[in-house]
């Protein structure tokens, strides 16, 4: 599956973008605000586990954004939630900061959610925005979606507490 953005494409991933996906995602710049999850330094081997768990997923939630050459250049995803939040996602990316600026990740995600709602029948996905990184809340608005709240002093990222901002994008 293929989703087709301006100068991109959103795709699944496969075994031989690891190279590409541990040479753009391994700089402090990429990670700095991410779950610690996203590994910094990013490793071949970190790259590798990653493509592995999503290659062969089914139903795609997690994309390879791939550009005009098929390399990959930033990853979209969504965390499927269970019990009450089943139709409410939580919406995840990253791009190589060469590609920041260029309208790039609105767009992908405008393409994401709009396949959550179509074809996952989602009602809403959520993002949550560490306070110290307001260009991510900016690209959040971009794609449409509104800043719900703030949660307070909510989380913590390199021994930094720091205030948690929740935007979200609903179906209707």
């Amino acid at each position: 599956m293929e989703l087709q953005g301006n100068g991109f494409t959103l795709r699944n991933w496969k075994l031989s973008d690891a190279a590409a996906m541990q040479r753009n995602a391994d700089n402090k710049n990429v990670s700095r605000f991410l779950l610690d999850r996203f590994p910094s330094p990013y490793t071949i081997a970190d790259a590798e586990a990653w493509v592995r768990l999503w290659q062969n997923h089914e139903p795609i939630i997690n994309f390879a954004i791939a550009d005009e050459n098929d390399e990959v250049i930033g990853g979209v995803g969504l965390e499927l939630r269970e019990d009450i939040y089943r139709k409410t996602p939580l919406i995840g990316y990253w791009l190589a900061e060469p590609y920041w600026g260029k309208g790039i990740m609105p767009q992908a995600i405008k393409l994401v959610c709009g396949y959550a709602f179509a074809e996952l029948d989602m009602i809403c996905v959520l993002a949550f925005v560490l306070s110290k990184n307001p260009a991510s809340g900016r690209v959040l608005e971009k794609a449409g979606f509104t800043k719900a709240g703030i949660i307070p002093r909510s989380v913590i990222k390199d021994n930094v507490v720091m205030d948690e901002h929740v935007y979200c994008l609903n179906r209707d």
